[in-house]
């Protein structure tokens, strides 16, 4: 027979099952997401240093 799955959402780190009202099942899959973020948020500016500087480069010769 069918079972009836409650209303449900997943952690975006570790994909359990989680209310929906909620982001992520613990403090730890929270911290995870930070530091990732932190990291995509340096490199997304490093890369547009990088560009910065190719322009400069080619506007200088």
């Amino acid at each position: 027979m069918t079972e009836s799955i409650p209303p449900h959402s997943h952690c975006q780190i570790c994909g359990k099952a989680i209310p929906v009202s909620e982001t992520f099942c613990s403090e730890e899959c929270k911290e995870k997401y930070n530091n990732m973020m932190k990291k995509r948020k340096l490199m997304v500016y490093a890369m547009y240093a990088l560009i910065a500087v190719i322009v400069i480069l080619f506007m200088l010769q």
